[in-house]
């Protein structure tokens, strides 16, 4: 497992993209599980830098691991900022024209498509949430 430590910013986004596509790489991650792994990674980390400390800055904790039986790719997402389960929220109607649905979640919505398992708890003064991606 590899971890990494850092402002919960917008600008650090890229950061933590190159730092779980260094570990990706590691595991012969092909490159479309890639592109979804690196969308779910925009729309999780933004989510924390615009919310979790609002309007301060605090740390967040990503951490990779790799697993066998089947391959898959395992990222977590930690912050000590508000409590927010992002899986509670209604899923949106994408029936509906652009101009017709609610603003927000839709980035959650996409995560929770293409990934193949999402979880949330909060734990010890702790935002946690999971991603997996069988690669």
């Amino acid at each position: 497992m590899k971890e990494l430590t850092i402002d919960a910013t917008v600008e650090n986004i890229n950061k933590v993209t190159e730092f779980i596509n260094e570990q990706l790489e590691t595991c012969g991650c092909p490159i479309k599980a890639q592109m979804q792994i690196d969308v779910a990674i925009d729309e999780l980390f933004s989510n924390i830098a615009h919310y979790a400390y609002n309007p301060d800055v605090g740390p967040a904790t990503v951490r990779v691991e790799a697993r066998e039986n089947p391959l898959s790719v395992i990222i977590t997402f930690i912050d000590n900022g508000k409590p927010y389960d992002p899986l509670k929220k209604t899923d949106p109607d994408i029936t509906l024209s652009a101009e017709d649905r609610e603003i927000g979640g839709l980035g959650i919505f996409l995560v929770k498509k293409t990934m193949d398992d999402v979880s949330y708890e909060y734990k010890d003064g702790q935002n946690i949430l999971t991603i997996k991606k069988n690669i």
